[in-house]
């Protein structure tokens, strides 16, 4: 790689200075290039290029923030290359706040495609006509549960149509289980109270957008989870999704947007604390702050916010141990969500967790912190790269002989559902939830 090396292209043009000072430039020369993040990385592993890896896409947003380099094509896929599993930052001995970074790199490629009128329809469709408005995601888990309920999903399997969608969602889809019908999810109630002792906490419960679309399931047995531990727990109406499949995807004025709204609606219910299910959302929740430097006011009530969430695992190990009644009779291994091992440092406590259900037998997998592929919707627009990192995650799962790999976040349930598919696994093996592997045991 040449970073300082001036490249042509006829279709593209260099961004504005104002948007070149998006990048912390303090940031960027924190980066030492001593490339201990490399092994960490898993698509450097993959490939071995420099410019797939943390080290080398520095280098390039460090060209593109001082004019070397122009914003194009090769800039934009080497930034989405990325998974954002931000395991160079565990890795990285300087602090290097890399996650940030990339996102910085992604909005100004954004903003730059947006200058030129480049970005495509469907980021519309998704980014500001779906994501941010909850009843319209509520809708399409409706319009999944009529399909499915309808048997066209099995219909489509068994003809072959579903070969008709593109080869990421036609794969996806033989993961995707049965979702909860309109009139189940109505019965929810707001309010779960412990059933045997007074409430120690009243929690405000951020349920999420897809996670409460397609594992609805989980975010109830949650609520039973932490009611048994002693919690008051509380579905706070008209919270918003997190906002980080925005911010990953360059997206800053729309994740800004939709964190307002769940700021409010939170500081409005009076919790004692926000807790969440999903590695994912719980990285971006406790990083609202960051997305308001420049706005004192907001920034404060963004602190106040990330003071008060906690991933469910750090509650309820921070709770006494819950009493379980059922002994499972089980072994278990645990793939690491990089949100939530590399992002919020919170490793321990799902073990723990594991480890206190009676009759698991806990087996750790090799490199269990290393990313499945997953990452948002990178297995859908890198559908190669991710199949690649899963098939050798799988291969390390297949060493633990376990009967059930336990996760703590939506994407990557999914695909480890989707491995084990793929690996002819499925009558061996099992993908769940954490909170649903406590669940079971109560």
């Amino acid at each position: 790689m040449e970073p300082n090396k001036q490249i042509s292209n006829p279709d593209c043009s260099t961004a504005g200075v104002s948007l070149l000072n998006k990048f912390d430039m303090n940031e960027i020369m924190n980066c030492m290039q001593c490339g201990f993040c490399l092994p960490s990385c898993p698509t450097y592993r993959q490939t071995g290029k420099e410019v797939a890896s943390p080290r080398g896409r520095i280098a390039l947003m460090k060209g593109v923030a001082q004019e070397a380099l122009q914003v194009n094509h090769e800039f934009e896929n080497n930034m989405y290359l990325c998974l954002g599993c931000r395991a160079c930052e565990t890795a990285c001995p300087a602090g290097v706040p890399y996650g940030s970074l990339v996102e910085t790199a992604r909005e100004v490629v954004e903003t730059n495609k947006k200058e030129q009128s480049k970005s495509p329809f469907i980021r519309d469709i998704v980014f500001n006509k779906i994501f941010k408005h909850p009843k319209r995601i509520d809708t399409l888990g409706t319009a999944l549960w009529a399909a499915q309920a309808a048997g066209l999903q099995t219909l489509a399997d068994k003809t072959g149509l579903v070969n008709m969608l593109p080869r990421p969602m036609a794969e996806m889809q033989k993961a995707v289980e049965k979702v909860a019908s309109p009139a189940e999810r109505k019965k929810r109630q707001k309010i779960v109270k412990p059933a045997d002792q007074p409430a120690k906490l009243r929690i405000g419960m951020f349920k999420g957008c897809i996670m409460d679309v397609m594992f609805y399931e989980t975010n109830q047995a949650t609520s039973r989870v932490l009611a048994k531990a002693g919690c008051e727990v509380i579905f706070v109406d008209d919270q918003a999704c997190c906002g980080a499949l925005h911010a990953h995807s360059g997206e800053k004025d729309g994740a800004v947007e939709l964190a307002k709204r769940n700021i409010e609606v939170f500081e409005k219910a009076d919790v004692d604390f926000i807790v969440n299910n999903a590695g994912g959302c719980g990285a971006a929740l406790k990083e609202y702050h960051h997305w308001f430097h420049d706005d004192p006011e907001w920034k404060e009530r963004a602190m106040a916010f990330v003071t008060k969430t906690r991933d469910a695992n750090e509650l309820l190990t921070e709770l006494p141990q819950i009493e379980f009644k059922n002994s499972l009779d089980v072994r278990v291994t645990y793939q690491d969500s990089c949100h939530l091992a590399h992002g919020q440092g919170v490793r321990n406590q799902p073990r723990q967790l594991i480890r206190s259900v009676p009759g698991v037998e806990y087996v750790e997998m090799i490199n269990a912190d290393s990313c499945c592929g997953s990452a948002g919707i990178y297995n859908i627009t890198n559908f190669d790269m991710s199949m690649r990192i899963l098939d050798d995650k799988m291969e390390n799962v297949k060493k633990t002989k376990a009967h059930l790999i336990v996760t703590s976040n939506p994407g990557c349930l999914l695909q480890m559902k989707q491995g084990i598919i793929r690996a002819g696994m499925q009558d061996e093996m099992e993908a769940i939830h954490i909170m649903d592997l406590l669940d079971r045991a109560l």
